[in-house]
């Protein structure tokens, strides 16, 4: 990650609020979380400010948040952070930023879904609403929603830098589900709106299943086997065909594999996040590795399904 070399704080943030949206400037402010790409900042109880802070791609995946995610939100039968208001580069700070809805949860990397078939049907639904088709002009996926066989030299890399760590038990194994996805047939269907980052830090849970999903920077249109990887990475062991059997239209075999062939890269870069946070390297998150291990745990008995 590349900080903005702004020290973003409270009186920065309420500033901004001031030159560019007063009638929300004197609300409560708190910081919340500081993500990959931005700063999060609670604004009140039902508003949150986001601030680009880590890389320098974030000023544009809140555009483009900001242009495309209020239409689709109505859309969602979860909760999403709809974007309110767009605040412009400024002496005080120059990048977007943007206002939007909080959405309460905990992240299911801190807070994983135990009710299983709950949880299960809940992604079900919400990615059932999401996979619409794109109308013409929908942004496309920085690596997303396009050919698995595109990420063949990452899946090289992460293989075998999780082995040599000695974090893969079975290197084989994976390498089978992913040779297997790579030969599936491409997706020959409309491009389908994608969330594109399902991973468990952007679903939100509460009593054990999800109540919400956040962070759609990635948001774009292309093939859904990218985010039918999410049960995987997602839900409690087992949980992944009840997902499958209630997500409409039924997934064909093709997109079932390229679905894998997604989760094992989702869940290789997830154990060697989890494995920088164990020793405290930046951008490590220690949380993010129990569930990817879970995952490719299920992963690779499922090769030949």
């Amino acid at each position: 990650m590349t900080h903005t070399g702004i020290d973003i704080a409270a009186e920065l943030v309420r500033d901004l609020l001031r030159d560019q949206h007063p009638d929300l400037a004197d609300r409560p402010l708190r910081l919340g979380a500081r993500g990959w790409d931005n700063q999060l900042w609670r604004l009140g109880d039902d508003l949150a400010v986001r601030l680009p802070w880590a890389t320098q791609s974030a000023d544009a995946l809140l555009r483009k948040e900001h242009a495309w995610l209020p239409g689709l939100a109505p859309h969602l039968p979860l909760p999403v952070p709809v974007p309110q208001r767009l605040g412009e580069p400024s002496e005080r700070f120059p990048r977007p930023w943007i206002v939007t809805t909080w959405v309460p949860g905990e992240p299911a990397d801190r807070a994983p879904a135990t009710r299983a078939a709950e949880a299960a049907d809940t992604l079900a639904a919400f990615l059932t609403a999401m996979h619409r088709p794109a109308p013409t002009g929908a942004p496309a996926g920085r690596d997303r929603g396009g050919p698995l066989a595109d990420h063949a030299e990452r899946f090289a890399k992460q293989l075998a830098s999780a082995t040599e760590l000695g974090l893969i038990p079975d290197p084989d194994a994976v390498r089978a589900v992913w040779e297997d996805a790579v030969g599936a047939p491409d997706w020959a269907g409309p491009a389908l709106w994608l969330h594109g980052d399902l991973h468990p830090a952007n679903v939100l849970t509460a009593g054990g299943t999800f109540c919400g999903v956040i962070d759609f920077g990635d948001l774009c249109a292309g093939d859904p086997a990218c985010d039918l990887a999410a049960p995987w990475i997602l839900l409690p062991g087992g949980a992944a065909d009840r997902f499958y059997e209630a997500y409409q239209p039924t997934p064909d075999a093709a997109t079932l594999r390229r679905a894998r062939g997604w989760a094992v890269l989702r869940a290789l870069s997830g154990i060697l996040i989890g494995e920088a946070g164990v020793h405290g390297r930046p951008g490590g998150k220690p949380t993010w590795g129990p569930p990817a291990h879970a995952a490719l745990g299920c992963l690779t008995v499922t090769a030949h399904r």
